[in-house]
């Protein structure tokens, strides 16, 4: 798959899931975490769609991940609210 975003979607006010660690969040939380591919030309940038297709233009952005099959690609304190889209493509 190569390298990918972590990005965030957010929800205001409803207490899902705490968001520590991500910048600028707080009193926010999140409501699903999508993988989005980087900008091209910008390998530290975020790409427009998320790899469900959503826009990720309201998103967060988390860390950059490199999908090596062994690790999560996400951080494992939210695994119940990864994106299964998502999660199936990069499975494939």
């Amino acid at each position: 798959m190569g390298t990918i975003v972590v990005v965030y979607e957010l929800d205001n006010p409803a207490p899902a899931h705490p968001s520590p660690g991500i910048p600028g969040t707080q009193g926010q939380h999140v409501r699903k975490v999508h993988a989005a591919p980087t900008a091209p030309g910008e390998p530290a940038a975020t790409g427009p769609r998320t790899l469900c297709g959503k826009d990720t233009f309201a998103m967060e952005a988390g860390p950059l991940t490199t999908e090596d099959g062994g690790t999560p690609w996400y951080p494992a304190q939210y695994v119940s609210v990864v994106c299964p889209d998502c999660d199936a493509v990069i499975e494939t």
